[in-house]
């Protein structure tokens, strides 16, 4: 209403219409206008709409805040100078031009709030498709912003029904722009990258990121482990794994792991994480026998830091133990029943004695699968 008055067209850009396209509710919905940020501040100052300050003023973004909702409105913009990271732009009211800078043609439509669609690079065409395609020329809106390769990637994990189906002039645009990404932050690239490895086609992709001499310059080791890839992404297909873990599959040693943090700044869990995949996935293997999951208890009832048991999840997942994995989530971790203070009252003073009893009991228990309750610890006790 607010922009209705003032006779600005606003409308609603980017992945929300695809999401509402596709028939899904998009996670958040931004805008598109003609207002330029210092038209929208006034208007908004006047009718008492409080706007957020988030820096993305210079870019013609303008966030005001509704109903406990942000929401984000730019002015239809052009990139005048880019340099394959950072665009300087104008403003302009030519809908068309602020189409033709988006990547990719799903993702340059706009809709009016009226329900109109308004679509100049056949995206909806596209999308129906399955079809990702690049607006325009895919150099020059890979120049632009060299991460836009990563995103083509996820698109495609994301909307293609089947892998392999590109067009031959967009991996050949790839392949001669993949050195550009050298020059895109860890940061962004590992966005980018975990979004990929949990979506579909996850093994084509990664391949496709090989041949095409991507992986060297966001971190893989340049001799990636593709088999050891493709069974770890069918074992945990239906498994919600954890992008670190799928990931882990492509690295054969320690090193693998840091030399990708060092690229990629991944957060201390995630390079724990891959670290102890590396390190266990072959040493730490079900039991033959009635108790499957036992190694696996053992090792977390051993363990003294907090999050082994999520670790140990996803070292089931890797090894695609669907089954062990249902277990596990089950299992609630039993709590050792004795204390320092029932040995005291049984006579045991020495903190030293103290101890190594509490040890001797502790190895018993175990042995018992964990059943063993106070009492019969306790007659343990009198025996040792």
């Amino acid at each position: 209403e607010l922009f209705e008055k003032k006779n600005y067209e606003l409308r609603i850009a980017g992945g929300a219409v695809r999401d509402l396209l596709s028939g899904m509710t998009p996670q958040d919905i931004d805008f598109a206008t003609t207002a330029t940020p210092a038209e929208m501040k006034e208007m908004f100052t006047s009718a008492g709409v409080r706007m957020i300050n988030n820096k993305g003023e210079k870019h013609g973004t303008i966030t005001a805040r509704l109903h406990e909702e942000n929401f984000e409105i730019t002015t239809l913009r052009i990139d005048v100078v880019t340099d394959g990271r950072h665009a300087e732009v104008e403003f302009t009211t030519d809908w068309e031009k602020d189409a033709e800078r988006r990547d990719l043609t799903v993702n340059s439509m706009f809709l009016g709030l009226d329900g109109m669609l308004y679509d100049f690079f056949n995206g909806y065409e596209d999308l129906k498709n399955k079809k990702i395609r690049f607006v325009g020329k895919a150099s020059e809106r890979i120049q632009e912003d060299y991460l836009r390769i990563l995103r083509y990637f996820r698109f495609y994990g994301r909307i293609a029904e089947k892998p392999g189906d590109h067009e031959p002039s967009t991996l050949q645009a790839i392949k001669e722009n993949a050195k550009g990404l050298a020059g895109i932050s860890g940061e962004r690239i590992w966005v980018e990258l975990k979004k990929i490895l949990v979506g579909n086609h996850v093994n084509h992709l990664v391949r496709l990121m090989y041949e095409l001499d991507i992986a060297q310059y966001i971190g893989l080791p340049l001799d990636g482990n593709l088999e050891e890839f493709d069974r770890v992404t069918k074992n945990t297909q239906n498994l919600c794994p954890k992008p670190m873990t799928v990931l882990t599959s492509l690295f054969s040693v320690k090193d693998d792991v840091t030399n990708l943090d060092l690229r990629l700044k991944i957060s201390k869990d995630e390079k724990n994480l891959g670290l102890f995949l590396v390190k266990y996935r072959q040493e730490l293997t079900k039991a033959t026998g009635p108790e499957p999951l036992r190694p696996y208890q053992d090792f977390i009832m051993d363990s003294r830091e907090a999050n082994t048991n999520s670790r140990i999840c996803e070292l089931l997942k890797y090894q695609g133990e669907e089954q062990l994995v249902r277990e596990l989530q089950q299992w609630t971790i039993p709590s050792f029943p004795v204390s320092g203070h029932d040995l005291r009252k049984m006579g045991v003073s020495s903190g030293k004695e103290i101890g190594a009893v509490l040890q001797q009991l502790r190895d018993e228990w175990k042995k018992s699968g964990y059943h063993m309750d106070k009492e019969e610890l306790l007659s343990c006790l009198k025996k040792l």
